[in-house]
């Protein structure tokens, strides 16, 4: 039987959860994860364990922070007046946000901290910092 080596590409189906085993993402009710293996288009811990599966192959993954999203960067949060957010936006805790760089590139961003003069912004990846599971299903190498 052929097995998953760098270059090919695979589908595959995944649920991925976090320690607590609450759910983060899964392939279930839509269409297999279709992408090339070694080409840095997933997270690398779960690119490393496709390598040697086989079409119908199952198993549980465990993928480090630093193998997956990293850990959180400090210099990727930002304190802006409160005064530069639209006041039809609801200020909270958690609320993800989108705002536009300097170079008119949109980047997702999470409200970490609201005070009465700033608010400041988490443009860190939401699951930065946090090891994850994966269970994986071979479904084909083209």
């Amino acid at each position: 039987m052929t097995q998953v080596k760098s270059g090919d590409t695979v589908r595959l189906h995944y649920t991925g959860t976090l320690q607590d085993g609450s759910e983060f993402d899964s392939s279930r009710g839509r269409d297999p994860l279709e992408f090339e293996v070694g080409s840095g288009q997933i997270i690398p811990g779960l690119d490393k364990a496709l390598t040697g599966m086989t079409v119908g192959d199952q198993k549980k993954v465990e993928i480090p922070a630093d193998e997956a999203y990293g850990q959180p960067d400090p210099q990727a949060l930002q304190a802006v007046p409160r005064a530069d957010i639209p006041d039809d936006i609801p200020l909270e805790v958690g609320l993800q946000l989108q705002v536009q760089t300097q170079t008119g590139q949109v980047m997702p961003v999470t409200v970490q901290e609201v005070s009465e003069e700033t608010v400041t912004l988490d443009a860190n990846h939401p699951l930065a910092g946090k090891d994850l599971t994966f269970d994986i299903e071979l479904v084909a190498i083209a």
